[in-house]
């Protein structure tokens, strides 16, 4: 992942990939206007800014999540947020990262 993976505590793709292979739901917290420009097919948008306010619709995803934004900045933090509130979550980076990573 580089730079913000290692930042995040997260520099391995092999680890997300698998998460994603087994089915793990994508949130792409950039703006709306950004997801629009470009985004993992399948994956779901909620702003970082919104994060605090979905935990409850995120845990009832009820499968794993891997984060991502442009740079893997943004979905560090809403990983380190949801990991405290229990969620099972790995930050995947930028999310033409993450989209390598599913084709």
């Amino acid at each position: 992942m580089g730079f913000f993976g290692s930042m995040f505590g997260n520099d391995s793709s092999a680890m997300v990939k698998e998460m994603i292979d087994k089915g793990a739901v994508i949130i792409d917290v950039r703006t709306p206007a950004e997801f629009q420009g470009g985004h993992v097919a399948g994956s779901k948008n909620i702003p970082l800014q919104n994060i605090q306010s979905k935990v409850s619709e995120i845990k009832k995803i009820g499968k794993p999540v891997v984060l991502c934004c442009a740079s893997g900045a943004r979905s560090g933090q809403a990983t380190g947020f949801l990991k405290q509130q229990g969620i099972q979550c790995e930050n995947g980076g930028g999310w033409m990262q993450v989209n390598a990573l599913v084709r």
